[in-house]
C-alpha cells in the first residue's frame, strides 16, 4: 500500500458535531491524515480541548462555535465563519451533528421535539451543503461525506423520527452526488450501527438485541467508522461519488 493513500495533505475540512464522540474521532482522523480542521459544536469548552488535543498530537485545528439546533441563523453562520478560520478554503465537509431521540412511541413524540431532530439531521446539512458546495464545484475538486445510519436503511420500532432523518440524509447523499458530482465534488454517507461512545450506555438496553443480530456481534468504535470517513475523503475514493458505505459488523448484509 502506498505510503500516500488516505492523505489529507494541503486540505481543509468542517467536522459539524465534532466536540466529542464520533465527531471529536473523524476531527482527529482526519487531522492524523494531514487535514486542517473546523471543530464545530454547541459545547464551546469541549470543541476547544479537542482541538487542542489535535494540535498537541502535531495537527492543525481550530474550534468555530456553531449551534445547528438553531434553524437558518446556526446554519447560516457557520460556513463564513469555518470558511475563514481554515484560511478562506473548504475542501471538505463532515456533516456529522446529529440530535439522537430514545427510541419511543410515535405517538409519544411532539412536534416540538421533532422539529428539534429534523432542524439538526436534516435542515443544518441541507443548508450546510447549499452554502459550501458551490465553492467547491467552482474550484472543480471537493468531498462531502455524510454521517447516515444503519437505522436508516432499515425499519426500527420507535425510530421513526431518527431512522427517517437519517434515510433522508441518505437520499441527499444520491441526489447531491448526480448535482455536484459533474463539477468533481464527491458525495457519499457512512451509515454506522451502533458505536461505543461515551452515550452509549444510555442506549444500552436497545443496542443488547441488535448485538445479538450484527455478525461481528460487537459495536464499532467511533475510530473505525471516522477511517471510513477519511477513506471517503481521500483521493483513494476518487471515483466513489453516491456511495453509502455501511460500518455495522455487518448487520445491514444479513
Amino acid at each position: 500500500m502506498s505510503p500516500h493513500t488516505m492523505r489529507l495533505d494541503g486540505r481543509s475540512a468542517l467536522v459539524t458535531g465534532s466536540t466529542g464522540g464520533l465527531g471529536g474521532a473523524i476531527a482527529r482522523a482526519l487531522a492524523a491524515a494531514g487535514a486542517a480542521v473546523v471543530v464545530s459544536g454547541r459545547n464551546a469548552a469541549r470543541g476547544a480541548d479537542v482541538a487542542a488535543g489535535i494540535r498537541a498530537g502535531g495537527g492543525r485545528a481550530t474550534f468555530v462555535p456553531a449551534d445547528l439546533a438553531a434553524g437558518d441563523a446556526g446554519a447560516h453562520a457557520l460556513p463564513e465563519a469555518a470558511t475563514a478560520a481554515a484560511g478562506g478554503t473548504l475542501d471538505v465537509l463532515i456533516n456529522n451533528a446529529a440530535t439522537l431521540l430514545m427510541p419511543k412511541p410515535t405517538s409519544d413524540v411532539g412536534l416540538a421535539e421533532l422539529r428539534e431532530v429534523f432542524d439538526v439531521n436534516v435542515f443544518a446539512p441541507f443548508l450546510l451543503t447549499g452554502l459550501l458546495a458551490p465553492a467547491m464545484a467552482e474550484r472543480g475538486s471537493g468531498a462531502i461525506v455524510n454521517i447516515g445510519s444503519n437505522t436508516g436503511l432499515r425499519g426500527s420500532a420507535g425510530s421513526a423520527v431518527y431512522s427517517g432523518t437519517k434515510a433522508v440524509l441518505h437520499s441527499f447523499t444520491k441526489s447531491w452526488a448526480d448535482e455536484y458530482g459533474p463539477a468533481g465534488v464527491r458525495v457519499n454517507a457512512v451509515a454506522p450501527g451502533p458505536i461505543a461512545t461515551e452515550r452509549a450506555g444510555e442506549f444500552a438496553e436497545h443496542v443488547a438485541p441488535m448485538l445479538a443480530k450484527i455478525p461481528s456481534r460487537r459495536m464499532s468504535t467511533p475510530e473505525e467508522v471516522a477511517a471510513a470517513v477519511v477513506f471517503l475523503a481521500s483521493d483513494d475514493a476518487a471515483n466513489i461519488c453516491g456511495t453509502v458505505l455501511s460500518v455495522d459488523g455487518g448487520w445491514s448484509a444479513v
